[in-house]
């Protein structure tokens, strides 16, 4: 079902329902993404054209993708979708997320079963990998699993979620524009494997190949 200026809408009555794919959007929307105060439109914006056609595709949308500068500077282009979906909308708010949400996000909703899906949308969107060779240690290699936030209690859920399920722990640091939750390599491992379960799974490739030789 389509709205105006051809935007794809559901019916009010019909919200999303979970699923793996979903679970890796709703990662996206929370680190990049943008829900309008007009509680229909929602805007993602990446630097990598393959993260919002990936994220167009698993929405099943018909926008257009444009691209935006950042600041001041018209060399940093961006690529970004916006679309308005009310259901999807509200469902969104439902789970925990609002308009100017940077640093008052909190703890979300997602049920157990999908929540390293979640979490691999997560890293894709404000997330790093890290590998590089030991300084110390010849031959081996540092490993490092990084999420970003501006709110220092999203981080903290993250982490408990994270500890819960996967039985690792990571640790906090702060920061003076976004804080870090930090996996260093043993932990990295157990976290890598369960984000990406199989060669499958929606992802960033560029993120993916940084995580293939410890999968």
């Amino acid at each position: 079902m389509q709205g105006e200026s051809g935007e794809v809408m559901r019916p009010l009555h019909r919200p999303p329902e979970w699923s793996n794919d979903l679970a890796y959007v709703v990662g996206l929307i929370t680190t990049d993404g943008c829900l309008y105060s007009d509680g229909r439109h929602i805007e993602f914006t990446s630097k990598d054209f393959e993260q919002v056609q990936l994220l167009k595709e698993l929405l099943g949308l018909k926008n257009r993708i444009a691209q935006k500068s950042s600041g001041y500077w018209t060399a940093n282009l961006y690529w970004r979708i916006q679309f308005g979906d009310v259901a999807l909308y509200r469902w969104l708010v439902d789970i925990g997320l609002s308009p100017h949400k940077s640093k008052s996000l909190g703890p979300l909703s997602i049920p157990d079963e999908y929540f390293f899906g979640f979490l691999r949308g997560h890293l894709d969107g404000d997330g790093t990998i890290r590998n590089f060779a030991d300084p110390v240690y010849r031959n081996a290699q540092r490993l490092y699993v990084v999420f970003y936030s501006a709110s220092r209690a999203h981080l903290e859920w993250l982490q408990q979620t994270t500890e819960r399920l996967a039985e690792i722990h990571g640790f906090i640091e702060n920061g003076k524009r976004a804080h870090r939750l930090t996996y260093a390599k043993t932990e990295s491992l157990t976290l890598l494997r369960r984000i990406y379960p199989n060669i499958d799974v929606p992802c960033l490739k560029r993120k993916r190949d940084l995580a293939e030789p410890f999968l």
